[in-house]
């Protein structure tokens, strides 16, 4: 007999893991250049390949690790810095409050699996949520390969850094649009997708215009919200 049919809970385990592994294979080639990109920016800010791997491993979050290096100066802006970061992951609060009622976790589970989420891993788990359930092993396959993906690449990008010379030359800086634009269509063609997305995109173009860095990021993740709320009840009411 086949042991994932005498055991059903490992071929769920199983099925579950694979699924984690191709949804976010995608997700982790994009990545790549992004992490040699921001490697190779910080080791010309001055930071050595040490420091960039530490930077990875401890923040993980590659928006706000490029919006710190640009502003990285020595002494660092320690305040400035902070607030920054706080201002560009502060989406995550909301990203966080809507995937844990869908999550198959513990509480105590989601506190460490959330410190690893990243905007790919909640958008694949919101579409997948849509139809299945997102189990702590399809979580923590995502989680894993987007981790040791981000602190190979960033750090490989750091030790190369000199000899990549300019990464814009490879159209390695479009690589971070293309993949959210690539899981911005991956929630489909509604009126309430549309909606919300032509709203925070605008928002955010505007102040980034007109106020700059990090404050778009913020702005547009709150109209999105606001846009995605009135949108969803007229269509409701509708």
């Amino acid at each position: 007999m086949n042991m994932d049919q005498a055991n059903p809970y490992t071929s769920s385990y199983g099925r579950d893991a694979r699924a984690g592994l191709r949804d976010i294979a995608p997700a982790a080639i994009a990545a790549i250049p992004i992490g040699l990109l921001f490697g190779a920016v910080a080791v010309a800010k001055g930071l050595t390949p040490a420091e960039v791997a530490l930077m990875s491993a401890l923040v993980f979050a590659g928006g706000a690790q490029f919006a710190a290096i640009e502003t990285w100066i020595s002494p660092a802006p320690i305040v400035a810095l902070a607030f920054g970061t706080f201002l560009i992951n502060v989406r995550h609060v909301l990203m966080g409050a809507s995937l844990s009622p869908k999550v198959r976790m513990s509480r105590g589970e989601k506190f460490l699996a959330f410190f690893f989420m990243t905007d790919e891993s909640w958008a694949l788990s919101e579409r997948r949520a849509l139809d299945r359930p997102v189990t702590g092993i399809y979580w923590a396959v995502m989680a894993a390969v987007l981790y040791f993906n981000w602190l190979v690449s960033t750090t490989l990008g750091a030790i190369l850094g000199s000899f990549l010379g300019d990464p814009a030359r490879f159209g390695a800086d479009f690589a971070f649009t293309a993949l959210f634009i690539g899981l911005v269509a991956g929630f489909g063609k509604s009126r309430v997708t549309f909606v919300t997305v032509g709203v925070s995109a605008a928002v955010a173009a505007l102040v980034h215009h007109f106020i700059g860095a990090p404050w778009h990021v913020a702005s547009g993740a709150l109209a999105g919200i606001g846009a995605a709320y009135f949108a969803a009840g007229k269509e409701v009411y509708a």
